[in-house]
């Protein structure tokens, strides 16, 4: 665990992002979106009068490497928080050293499929509750598509979010014709292309991940399935994501997130503005990949220990469980009390010439996530 008893050191946070492989355009833009909030942090005088330093590690898209990262902050580097991961199987890479071993806070960005339920772990991007549930209905109303097929990649993920999927379309008279699961570096999807053109499928629920997005959306815009009038739903697209498919094969594509550069708010397009004056390049700050939760998880942390007044964790996890911003990407937000979950403003949007363009606004919606049990004490 942290320590908490030396008044003169710096506070520490650290961030694993994947900085390499895969999802290395993610973790480059996590690393920017830190080190944005932690220097204007520092440059309003810190925390309780401490400077902040930040730990950046590098989990290179893999598992096994997020574990030994995490290790090492807990371990060597002594944070206070541990901040990242995208995939749920890199968080539960990082939980076991960092959490259940290590007994350190860890916020964890990216939008997922809920359901946990550490008393040391928040959860700051959007859950089922708030893409799936207000998304399925919209869709199925707006376009009058009955019948959805489910590629997707073999975790967790997937697999909670197609179960979601599937209990929403049956119950509004809507049916699955096809649901497949693929290891996460699949790169082929001919066969299943077929497959789902053969079967008619109105709507393709999609949650293969990079490296094999790419291939699959290419083949499936080569097979018509857009022509033909068939819909693509990809939740966790944005305008980085964007960025590794041809514009013509993603055109139509909807998805649901917290955040997109086109949210108008003014808050929103200052900071997009500030992000993009620091950080030009490739490496956009969107939603998908966490930026929006990382800055989320990071302003509602340091305003959490602002009001505990100390970096004792019991404390910390206390003010943290009713934290709230008055202003953030895409709005404002704030802890649902008990449920270690933000309510937060959504979108949904879709793809048109190579951008997203909101197409309707859901407000705040809760994550309606379980209760969490209060931290036993260390």
């Amino acid at each position: 665990m942290a320590t908490t008893n030396s008044a003169e050191r710096a506070i520490k946070v650290g961030l694993i992002a994947d900085q390499t492989g895969p999802l290395s355009f993610v973790g480059l833009a996590n690393v920017n979106v830190a080190r944005m909030v932690i220097g204007d942090v520092n440059a309003k005088g810190g925390l309780l009068g401490r400077h902040v330093d930040l730990c950046i590690e590098d989990s290179a898209t893999d598992d096994a490497t997020a574990a030994r990262v995490a290790t090492k902050l807990v371990e060597e580097d002594h944070v206070d928080v541990i901040v990242g991961g995208i995939y749920s199987s890199t968080r539960q890479a990082i939980k076991g050293p960092a959490v259940t071993k290590g007994k350190t806070l860890y916020i964890y960005p990216e939008q997922y499929e809920g359901q946990e339920a550490d008393p040391l772990i928040f959860c700051t991007g959007p859950v089922p509750a708030q893409q799936v549930d207000p998304f399925i209905p919209w869709l199925m109303e707006t376009t009058g598509a009955k019948t959805f097929y489910l590629p997707s990649a073999d975790y967790v993920w997937p697999h909670v979010m197609n179960a979601r999927v599937r209990e929403i379309v049956t119950s509004r008279g809507g049916s699955i014709v096809g649901e497949e699961y693929y290891p996460m570096n699949h790169m082929d999807y001919g066969e299943a292309v077929k497959r789902i053109a053969a079967s008619g499928a109105d709507v393709v629920f999609n949650t293969i991940v990079p490296p094999g997005v790419t291939p699959f959306f290419e083949a499936l815009y080569a097979s018509g399935f857009q022509a033909r009038g068939g819909h693509l739903v990809c939740t966790y697209f944005d305008e980085n994501f964007l960025n590794m498919v041809p514009a013509t094969c993603v055109e139509g594509l909807y998805g649901c997130l917290d955040y997109y550069e086109e949210v108008a708010d003014p808050f929103s397009q200052k900071l997009l503005a500030q992000y993009d004056a620091l950080y030009p390049g490739q490496a956009k700050f969107t939603g998908g990949g966490a930026c929006s939760g990382l800055y989320r998880g990071l302003r509602l942390w340091a305003s959490a220990v602002a009001e505990a007044g100390t970096l004792d964790q019991a404390r910390v996890v206390a003010a943290l469980d009713h934290a709230r911003i008055t202003e953030g990407p895409g709005g404002p937000a704030e802890m649902v009390p008990g449920q270690h979950h933000v309510r937060m403003q959504m979108y949904i949007a879709q793809s048109r010439s190579g951008q997203f363009k909101v197409v309707h606004e859901l407000g705040a919606i809760d994550p309606r996530e379980q209760l969490v049990a209060a931290p036993a004490a260390l």
